[in-house]
C-alpha cells in the first residue's frame, strides 16, 4: 500500500528523511485490533519532530507517520481514530500512533476496535481527521486541565498552530473573552476573524485572564505570568519556542497560579470534543487540504511554519 514514512531521521533538514512509498499492509498485533480504511488524514507538528528523531529511534524505521485519521471501519461504518495505544514498553504507558506503531498516512491502518468512534452525524471526514490530536490536546487544556467552565477570559500565546487555533476556536465557542498573540500580522487579523481580540506578543492586555493556553514556551511564557489573574491556570501541551523559561516563583505562589502540564486526552474526551463540534456546527480551522499525492509538499509547507490551523491529506485524491 502506498504510505508516507520515516525511512531515516535527520534533525537539520527533516523533509529529507520523508519517503512516499510502498509500505507493507498492516498487522494486528493483538485479536482486538482491525484495519481502518483511510480516507482523510491531518499533519502535525508531531510529524516532522519525528523525522528530526524525536521518540523514534532508528531500530523502529522505517515507520509510517501520521496521528490523525478518519475512514471506514472493517463493518462499512465511518469513523474517527483515536491515536493513542496503551503501551507497556513506553515510560508512559501509552503512545501514539507513528512512535510504536505504524501511523495514519497510508492506504490502511491498524489499531484496537476500542480506538475507533462513530463519526458524529453532518461531519464530514475531512473535518473530523482534524480532531483527534490538536484538537483534543485543545480540548483537554480548555475543559479539563484549565476548567474553562469557571473562567471568563482565556489567553492563546503563539495563535497559528494547531494546538493554539484549536483552543481559540473552541473558547469562542464556549462563550469566553479570548485573547490570542501572534508575531504574524496576517495570522493576527485571522484570529480576528475566529472572534477572539489578537495582540502582539507580549502586549498588556485589557484583563487579566483565568486561563492560559501555552504552546510557545521560553518565548512567552513570562508574559503567560504577568497576565494571568490570581488563581489562574497556565496550560502547558508544548515548548515550540525553548522548554527552559525563567520563572518568577514568586509570581506564581502571591497569586496563586497553577502550571499544569498536559498532552493529547482520553477516548471519552475525544466523544465530548466530537460531540460539542457536531451540537455547535463548529469547523475545524483548515489551512488547506491537500492530496496524497502531493504529500510532500503537506510536509514541506508545515516545515515553514506559515500555516494557519490544519493540513488536511485527501486520501482519495
Amino acid at each position: 500500500m502506498r504510505a508516507a514514512f520515516a525511512s531515516g531521521t535527520d534533525a537539520d533538514n527533516p523533509l529529507a528523511a520523508l519517503t512516499v512509498g510502498e509500505r507493507p499492509e498492516p498487522v494486528h498485533p493483538a485479536d482486538d485490533w482491525v484495519t481502518v480504511e483511510v480516507r482523510a488524514s491531518s499533519l502535525n507538528h508531531h510529524d516532522l519532530w519525528s523525522l528530526r528523531g524525536v521518540g523514534l529511534p532508528a531500530d523502529r524505521l522505517p515507520m509510517i507517520l501520521g496521528c490523525d485519521a478518519a475512514g471506514i471501519d472493517p463493518d462499512g461504518n465511518e469513523v474517527v481514530v483515536y491515536p493513542v495505544i496503551a503501551d507497556p514498553g513506553d515510560p508512559r504507558g501509552i503512545s501514539i500512533l507513528s512512535e510504536r506503531f505504524p501511523g495514519t498516512f497510508a492506504e490502511r491502518v491498524a489499531v484496537p476496535r476500542s480506538n475507533l468512534l462513530a463519526l458524529p452525524a453532518g461531519m464530514s471526514l475531512t473535518d473530523a481527521a482534524c480532531l483527534p490530536t490538536a484538537w483534543l490536546t485543545a480540548w483537554r487544556m480548555l475543559r479539563t486541565v484549565g476548567r474553562a467552565d469557571e473562567a471568563d477570559a482565556v489567553l492563546v500565546q503563539g495563535a497559528g498552530g494547531g494546538v493554539a487555533t484549536a483552543a481559540v476556536a473552541l473558547a469562542v465557542a464556549m462563550g469566553k473573552r479570548v485573547y490570542a498573540t501572534s508575531r504574524d500580522a496576517a495570522k493576527r487579523e485571522r484570529v480576528a476573524e475566529l472572534g477572539a481580540t489578537a495582540v502582539e506578543p507580549g502586549a498588556r492586555l485589557p484583563e487579566r485572564v483565568d486561563v492560559v493556553v501555552e504552546t510557545v514556551g521560553a518565548a512567552t511564557f513570562d508574559h503567560s505570568l504577568k497576565s494571568a489573574a490570581p488563581m489562574a491556570r497556565i496550560v502547558v501541551s508544548g515548548a515550540t519556542a525553548g522548554h527552559e523559561p525563567k520563572v518568577n516563583l514568586r509570581r506564581v505562589f502571591a497569586m496563586r497560579l497553577e502550571i499544569l502540564g498536559t498532552s493529547m486526552g482520553t477516548p471519552e474526551e475525544l466523544r465530548d470534543l466530537l460531540a460539542f463540534c457536531a451540537e455547535r456546527k463548529i469547523q475545524p480551522v483548515v489551512d488547506s487540504v491537500v492530496p496524497f499525492s502531493r504529500i510532500d509538499e503537506a510536509f514541506a509547507h508545515l516545515h515553514t511554519a506559515q500555516a494557519f490551523g490544519k493540513i488536511v491529506i485527501d486520501h482519495q485524491a
